[in-house]
């Protein structure tokens, strides 16, 4: 199995089971941007202790890792659950929404996407990728987050609401991290 066939089967297991999901992360940051090896797939998924036993059923035991305790612990404080196939080494971190101001807007501002042919998925928009790898790199500093913002700046352009990056950026104090995103932005313009 590839990424995008487990990707796929994600997808269509949430979809099977009426679960808001999005795809976020690096697969989203590497669709927007520039291709680099990552071998996670991020989602963020609206899941219920009512949805788990469906959701289960899409993931043999003898193919995959799921915990369903684990499952039902990420609902209950709002964390995440894996979901891992061991021949590959792939996983899935889902992520389950917090059902806050910031979860709700990206909920809103979903993109239906192509990442792969015959394949249509519910992407994070450009924007809260950039916005989620800000808050990342101040958690971890990894310049991989950085390197695919200035990426996926580059490549979408004007396409890119930096007014709806900007309100984002100050209410979670990320000023400082912006203003060397567009710092290497400026360097690269200059080249």
């Amino acid at each position: 199995m590839e990424q995008y066939d487990l990707l796929k089967q994600v997808i269509w297991a949430f979809e099977s089971s009426g679960i808001r999901y999005f795809v976020t992360g690096s697969i989203a940051s590497i669709f927007y941007g520039e291709p680099r090896f990552t071998n996670d797939i991020d989602i963020v998924a609206d899941v219920k202790e009512k949805d788990v036993p469906a959701l289960m059923k899409f993931f043999p035991k003898d193919e995959f890792y799921i915990s369903e305790e684990q499952v039902f612990d990420a609902i209950r404080i709002k964390g995440q659950f894996n979901i891992i196939q061991p021949s590959t080494g792939l996983k899935v971190d889902v992520i389950i929404c917090k059902e806050d101001e910031f979860d709700n807007s990206r909920f809103e501002r979903v993109k239906k996407v192509l990442p792969v042919e015959k394949m249509q998925a519910n992407f994070s928009s450009p924007e809260d990728v950039i916005i989620m790898k800000m808050r990342y790199y101040k958690e971890g500093g990894s310049e991989k987050h950085i390197r695919d913002i200035v990426s996926m700046i580059k490549i979408l352009g004007d396409e890119i609401d930096k007014n709806y990056i900007v309100g984002w950026v100050r209410k979670f104090e990320i000023e400082n991290i912006w203003q060397t995103i567009l710092r290497k932005l400026n360097k690269t313009e200059e080249l």
